[in-house]
């Protein structure tokens, strides 16, 4: 059995952790429930004493990483101090970390097109990530003149969408991107600022 085999009374994270080595392989469609119990360790019906199918397998592990996501950018904003920039800054930078950290799981979150709205605790675990982004944006806004203010919904999604475009760049995503895409990337765009140390 692999690293990761099931042991008694801890079944359905063998299968996530199964699932997440494929995903890191395959992505997140090109593998069966077969495959991730094999590599699990188990038979292929003891998949189903925990998922329906290969795509609630799939939200599970998006909802964990969604739930580690959350409280790495929480953990790196603290709560805006010590100013509104440092906190804005080293959030973007705990979004890049992630992604580097725990690429199978960002797969999961991002590139597999599982709706965050599958289960209520996906949902939950998603909106928590946004909300961070979110408190971070508003409290740099309140710097900006009120008549020059974008709406912080706006800003938030701004941001938002443009670390996951520079994250879908990175060499752990994307494996043919150039090794110092990263550092190269983020000074022609100005983002340094997000980038990981």
């Amino acid at each position: 059995m692999s690293k990761r085999s099931y042991h008694h009374g801890n079944l359905k994270q063998a299968l996530i952790d199964a699932a997440l080595t494929l995903i890191e392989t395959k992505g997140p469609t090109g593998f069966k429930l077969s495959e991730a119990s094999k590599t699990a360790g188990v038979t292929p019906a003891a998949v189903y004493r925990h998922f329906d199918g290969h795509e609630d397998l799939i939200a599970e592990a998006a909802r964990q990483g969604y739930d580690m996501f959350a409280d790495l950018m929480e953990f790196a904003y603290q709560s805006g101090h010590p100013s509104a920039m440092a906190a804005f800054t080293a959030t973007g930078r705990a979004y890049l970390a992630f992604v580097q950290k725990y690429p199978e799981h960002y797969i999961a979150m991002f590139e597999s097109s599982i709706s965050v709205n599958r289960t209520p605790g996906l949902a939950a675990a998603s909106k928590r990530a946004n909300d961070v982004l979110g408190k971070a944006v508003a409290n740099l806004s309140e710097h900006i003149h009120v008549e020059k203010r974008p709406p912080t919904s706006l800003f938030s999604s701004h941001i938002w969408a443009l670390s996951h475009a520079l994250s879908n760049c990175l060499p752990v995503i994307r494996r043919d991107a150039h090794p110092h895409f990263q550092q190269k990337t983020c000074s022609k765009l100005g983002l340094a600022f997000i980038c990981a140390d």
